[in-house]
């Protein structure tokens, strides 16, 4: 025997699914994919991996390091600079070793397929598209390196009515999964014209990525960071008010208030007009799980954004944002496909499992499972017919492979928590009967066999 082996393990911000799991899981997507199809969004998928250049540029500084890249296949250090490998400068180096990464989100991918099939879609384009993504990022509770992600976007128009129509799918999605949430909702522009105004426009990137932090730092943290930055007491202190102005109803009231952080920006007002639309919009529509809030510190440091953003939380548990999106306009600029707005939302799939894991939802119930006992060779012609005819129905059935004893299928139908057990031998086959037990009660009958599948349908 060899006594060398290698330990089982799993690869850090991963995890295993069991059947109990995926259970849960496909009903989060399932009820999810139900909402993206009456809102009318059409599925797509797009490859895991994407050329290097697709992904880097689009996600900032922070996101670029992230990506997880691919050695090239071969002798991956064949062409690379030998003044990189000696410095050990793995910057450079990247270019010659990688041409392919992993995706980091599905919005790029989806950037890069409007282009590539723009002659074949109707604009404005719906999508939708369930997939896992991968992030080179620090594991932790309700944050992994490989995720799924489920999302929606409509790309083609400028209409400020799909802000309002997203915030009313996200609605009913958490309505259906019994989460309530909170739904907090700025505009990239009005923090825009917060930096015009101060003069700091040129580190408008840098002051959002620090910004987008408040949710993870404490203020006196992100304080000693914008002053690490560069950012001046003024800068610190006006950024202080953003907290002092967020965290109220998205009402036209608490909007007009916030008019004076943007005086002089153009860009900033344009900001505040089209959250003072959105809120006129969401007058009409009744939210039942989602409370409406203003955040000016929301930030999503993804570069690509360019409006309204949005991110959404589970009030009842602390795991992070469980939904977000927003409006970006020209990302398909970057691939030839100029001037053409689009707007979109993704769902947390991994953080909303960890949330209903354990609850008690009615709406995810085991399959109907019957088991046919082995009673050897004499008997599986007659058990095999009945398999296919309870399949056909629907009806989820198993044989026992092996003519083990009754006491050990038992057992196995208890474990793997069938709900009736089917029992024919030489003298039932005879009969062509079959005897029905009913694992739930311990009830238990003998039954024709032209009458079985009838008898189990009753009870699905």
């Amino acid at each position: 025997m060899n006594s060398k082996f290698i330990k089982p393990g799993l690869a850090k911000g991963t995890r295993d699914f069991t059947p109990k799991d995926m259970r849960l899981r496909n009903f989060i997507i399932e009820t999810i994919k139900s909402h993206f199809e009456v809102f009318g969004f059409e599925q797509i998928e797009t490859p895991a991996v994407e050329n290097l250049e697709t992904l880097t540029g689009k996600y900032g500084e922070e996101g670029d390091k992230l990506i997880f890249k691919i050695l090239n296949s071969g002798d991956y250090l064949k062409n690379a600079e030998k003044s990189y490998l000696i410095e050990g400068d793995s910057d450079k180096l990247v270019p010659f070793i990688s041409e392919k990464a992993l995706r980091y989100d599905l919005t790029v991918p989806f950037a890069r397929y409007v282009v590539m099939h723009r002659n074949d879609i109707t604009f404005p384009f719906r999508r939708y598209q369930v997939q896992p993504v991968w992030r080179a990022d620090r594991p932790q509770k309700g944050r992994y390196r490989e995720f799924y992600q489920c999302d929606a976007d409509v790309i083609g128009s400028n209409s400020l009515l799909l802000e309002a129509e997203f915030v009313q799918l996200i609605d009913k999605v958490f309505s259906s999964l019994k989460i309530k949430a909170e739904l907090r909702l700025n505009n990239r522009k009005i923090l825009y014209g917060f930096c015009e105004k101060l003069g700091i426009e040129k580190k408008f990137r840098n002051f959002t990525v620090i910004l987008d932090k408040l949710d993870k730092k404490s203020w006196e943290e992100l304080s000693n960071e914008f002053n690490d930055n560069g950012f001046s007491k003024e800068v610190i202190e006006s950024a202080e008010k953003l907290i002092k102005l967020s965290g109220n109803n998205l009402s036209k009231e608490n909007i007009e208030k916030i008019k004076d952080i943007v005086s002089s920006s153009s860009i900033g007002q344009q900001g505040i007009d089209e959250l003072l639309t959105i809120s006129e919009q969401l007058m009409a529509v009744n939210t039942e799980s989602l409370e409406v809030k203003l955040d000016l510190t929301l930030a999503r440091g993804l570069d690509y954004y360019t409006g309204a953003i949005i991110e959404v939380l589970a009030t009842e548990h602390q795991i992070g944002s469980i939904c977000g999106g927003g409006r970006y306009d020209d990302l398909t600029g970057v691939f030839g496909l100029e001037n053409v707005s689009g707007i979109g939302i993704s769902f947390g799939i991994d953080r909303i499992f960890d949330i209903l894991q354990g609850k008690d939802l009615s709406e995810v119930k085991n399959n109907f499972k019957v088991l046919l006992i082995n009673f050897g060779k004499s008997t599986s012609t007659y058990n095999l017919k009945m398999l296919n005819e309870l399949r056909n129905k629907g009806i989820v059935s198993e044989y026992y492979p092996d003519s083990d004893k009754l006491k050990k299928q038992f057992k196995y139908a208890d474990q793997k928590n069938f709900d009736f057990v089917l029992m024919a031998g030489e003298e039932e086959a005879e009969k062509a009967e079959f005897s029905l037990k009913d694992l739930k009660s311990g009830s238990q009958r003998n039954i024709s066999s032209g009458l079985v599948v009838d008898s189990l349908l009753k009870h699905l």
